[in-house]
């Protein structure tokens, strides 16, 4: 059996837009929430992947001037 979650003071508003989400899936609410953390968690926090792009930044060792992205940009509207 899975961990319990509680959570306390959800407005009356939001409590009924989740149910309406779950019955248009067909699911129970417990069943939507628990695909929803789901599906939160398997993705990375903003924060972590930010950190990995300025990684991989550090790491390819080059930089692109604003003016060569402004330009390739402005290229395609030609």
């Amino acid at each position: 059996m899975g961990i319990q979650i509680t959570v306390r003071g959800v407005p009356e508003e939001v409590r009924d837009e989740l149910a309406a989400r779950a019955a248009l899936a067909r699911l129970s609410m417990q069943e939507y929430l628990r695909r929803e953390l789901e599906r939160i968690a398997a993705r990375p926090s903003l924060d972590r992947w930010l950190e990995s792009v300025r990684e991989r930044k550090e790491l390819a060792g080059t930089r692109v001037s604003s003016c060569s992205i402004l330009s390739a940009r402005d290229s395609d509207r030609r």
